[in-house]
């Protein structure tokens, strides 16, 4: 082999994986800057909000002057709002979310004792979705029939179902009448912990199981019709191995998408759910937070949602197109 063929092989595989780094780089700088214009939105409602950030601090209590200047020095409310934002976003940066006007401590403090809550609230209910969702798509998609039929008509009514009555009608069956599981609470922490979230993991996880359901099945009866699936049955082989290496396989990708951003999507409904279970977790202190206008907690726990939600989404974006090989790297939509 001649020197300048070595040098272009080894030109070749330096830059082989350049799509790929180029690819998660534009996805990181879109993150960024998604991230950057959360914080703008989530900083500027302080403002949007009727009143003025002084009517939040002090609960529209009759204050002196000297006290009412003293606390606009505190929060910087006479510097101008840009400079505002960028002392607030570095302390972000740096996990200082500022004070909490009604419990007087670091905001950080306060989401670090009420996110494991929350965590563990998000993560059984996206067990949930995936182990029965994916169940019961699988199943109505391979056995077509009136057992098939009749679970996908149940999984569309409960997608009808709001969360909050759903979580009220599992309370009032399974922890009121039946007596199997607590009626409010999170429990200590540990096993007691699991035992008390159940009842809420699963009226959390009942409409995007019906819905990632209906998507599996929609997914595998398209790929159990495609060309390459009747062409593989008609040579002979197995079903089993049919279904393994040509439908489950191409299916999978776009559901596990699909149900990855619907778990994505369990953040923002744990807040009901956790209201009315009174969990105490991020989702009932926003809540609070806000009917009591303490404005700093509310700011800090919309923003650590928000960007639970858009790094989410990112990492599954990223995983989709890298694990897919029919996807070309950077020409799929976000």
């Amino acid at each position: 082999m001649s020197t300048t063929t070595v040098v272009a092989v080894q030109r070749s595989s330096r830059w082989a994986g350049w799509p790929t780094v180029r690819f998660i780089g534009g996805r990181v700088i879109g993150l960024i800057v998604t991230l950057l214009i959360a914080s703008v939105v989530v900083f500027g409602a302080l403002y949007a909000a009727p009143g003025n950030p002084i009517t939040f601090l002090t609960h529209g209590r009759t204050m002196s002057p000297e006290a009412i200047a003293k606390l606009a020095e505190q929060y910087h409310l006479n510097d101008p709002v840009w400079q505002q934002y960028l002392l607030w976003l570095q302390g972000v940066v740096h996990g200082d979310f500022g004070t909490s006007i009604i419990y007087n401590q670091p905001v950080s403090s306060i989401l670090a004792a009420r996110a494991p809550a929350t965590i563990l609230l998000v993560f059984m209910a996206a067990i949930v979705v995936l182990v029965a969702g994916l169940s019961i798509g699988a199943y109505a998609g391979l056995k077509p029939g009136f057992l098939s039929r009749s679970t996908m008509a149940g999984a569309t009514a409960i997608m009808a179902v709001p969360t909050f009555v759903a979580a009220v009608v599992l309370i009032i069956v399974f922890a009121v009448n039946l007596g199997w599981f607590p009626v409010f609470g999170a429990g200590t922490p540990g096993v007691d912990a699991v035992y008390h979230t159940v009842l809420p993991a699963i009226s959390l996880a009942l409409a995007s199981v019906a819905f990632v359901a209906r998507l599996a099945q929609a997914a595998i009866r398209a790929e159990m019709s495609a060309d390459h699936v009747q062409t593989a049955t008609s040579r002979g082989l197995p079903r089993s191995v049919v279904v393994r290496r040509h439908v489950v396989r191409n299916a999978a990708m776009p559901v596990l998408t699909v149900a990855g951003l619907t778990i994505a999507g369990l953040i923002a409904g744990s807040v009901v759910v956790e209201q009315v279970f009174q969990l105490g977790g991020l989702g009932q202190t926003l809540v609070s937070s806000v009917q009591q206008k303490d404005f700093p907690v509310v700011q800090a726990i919309c923003l650590v949602y928000v960007t639970a939600f858009i790094v989410l989404n990112t990492l599954i974006d990223i995983a989709y197109t890298l694990l897919d090989p029919r996807v070309s790297l950077g020409k799929r939509d976000s």
